[in-house]
Formats: C-alpha cells, sequence, structure tokens
C-alpha cells in the first residue's frame, strides 16, 4: 500500500513539473503542439491578448515580452511559433542576434498579398539612422518604407543573454493608408520576437499586433494588411536557421 502511495505521489509530482516548465497553455492544440514537434511553423490569427498561448510565469523575459503585449491592447493580434532542436544549433542566440541587428536586408523580404494575388516587398527600404549598444541591450531607431503606409519609423530593442533573445519593433510615427487616411498611431504596432530554450528545444515564439480603429469597410482590409505583414516578418526570419 505504501508502495502505491508512493508511485501515485511521485506520477503527481511529474505531471506538476511537466505543466509548470510547459511554455504553452491549453490555447496550443493537440495538433498544432504536433506541428512543432514535426519542426512546423505554427501561425495563429488569435485577434485579442486573450488567445495568447505563451503561459504567464514562464521568466521574467518572457513576461516583459507579455506585459509589452497587454500595454499595446491590440485589436488584431498573431502568433508564429517554431521549435529548432538545441543539438546542432548551439549557437542560434548568436545567429539570431546577427540576423536581426543586419537591418539593411529586412528590404526585400517577401510578403504575398492575399488581395491582390500578387508577391510584393515587405519593406522596399530599411535604414538604420541610430544604434546603440548599453550592457544587455542594443537599440536601434530605422526608417522603413512599407507600403501602403509609406515610411514606419521603428524603434528596435534587442535584449539578450546567454539562452535567450528577445526582440520588439514599434512604430514611433503616424501611418497613413494610402496617404487617404491615419489608421495606425504612433507606439501603436509591435512586431516581437522571443527565443529561449525549452529542454531539447530552442523555441522560436514570434507575436505581433496593432491597436488600430476599425474603420467600416476598411477593418479587415487592414487587419489583413497588418497581420500578413507581422507573419511574413516572422515566418522570413525563422526560416533562416
Amino acid at each position: 500500500m505504501k508502495k502505491r502511495l508512493l508511485l501515485i505521489f511521485l506520477e503527481v509530482c511529474l505531471i506538476s513539473l511537466s505543466c509548470f516548465s510547459n511554455p504553452f497553455n491549453e490555447k496550443l492544440s493537440k495538433d498544432e503542439k504536433n506541428q512543432l514537434e514535426a519542426g512546423e511553423i505554427v501561425i495563429k490569427n488569435i485577434n485579442f491578448e486573450k488567445n495568447i498561448c505563451l503561459n504567464k510565469n514562464l521568466s521574467p523575459v518572457a513576461d516583459s515580452l507579455l506585459s509589452e503585449i497587454h500595454n499595446l491592447n491590440p485589436k488584431y493580434l498573431a502568433e508564429v511559433i517554431q521549435y529548432k532542436r538545441y543539438k546542432g544549433n548551439e549557437d542560434l542566440p548568436q545567429r539570431l542576434e546577427a540576423l536581426l541587428n543586419n537591418v539593411a536586408d529586412y528590404a526585400g523580404i517577401p510578403y504575398y498579398s492575399v488581395r491582390a494575388e500578387a508577391w510584393y516587398n515587405l519593406y522596399d527600404s530599411a535604414t538604420i539612422t541610430e544604434k546603440y549598444t548599453s550592457d544587455d541591450k542594443t537599440v536601434i531607431k530605422a526608417d522603413m518604407q512599407m507600403e501602403p503606409f509609406g515610411t514606419v519609423n521603428e524603434h528596435i530593442e534587442m535584449t539578450k543573454s546567454e539562452e535567450t533573445i528577445l526582440y520588439i519593433a514599434k512604430n514611433t510615427n503616424k501611418l497613413r493608408y494610402l496617404d487617404k487616411f491615419d489608421c495606425i498611431w504612433p507606439e501603436r504596432m509591435r512586431i516581437c520576437i522571443l527565443l529561449f530554450r525549452d529542454g531539447d528545444n530552442w523555441v522560436l515564439y514570434g507575436i505581433g499586433g496593432v491597436n488600430a480603429p476599425r474603420i467600416p469597410f476598411f477593418t479587415e482590409r487592414i487587419q489583413t494588411s497588418f497581420i500578413n505583414r507581422i507573419r511574413a516578418f516572422c515566418t522570413f526570419i525563422f526560416k533562416k536557421f
């Protein structure tokens, strides 16, 4: 009897430990988990913060990302997730940092327009206007040409540790749609990438959203334009590894 109780106790402890260490909650489906284990990219158009699948209290860095999204209060939101095996990719944080630092190469990232059924550049040009590093944080200010929204002044912050990279990019200027009307106010758009280790895997987690007004006749078009661009950027970065 005592032996049986001990076995039950150990099982409960193992299950609890597994649940605690799991980076994702029930919003990530079983099929999506299987896709991740197979090395596929999972893309989720989740619309609102309440649908985020990244667990809270995972780490201070992850919580700072969730806080960033909470403060944004997005009306449109998407997640992009992929696993990479740790073995053979021990230097992934360094490679990701180098890729994200190379802002000039953002120009030419392919973007597929569903509405036009054609491929375009996500950014026609990307130019760094200021860059500095302090301790574990790099700050980049850049001008991105992104049609149909014109020039996007981006403020990028990248924080690193031995096994973590957190990238956060936000607009600092007001954006206009086809120069017809204002659609995004300053600091109302985010593109974020978090890299962290989970056992035998690296986890690449991208999330991006916009806090934009829902304008009659244009809501779906704006949502598609921004969300697809966020997905295109994260997917392009993930596929580099």
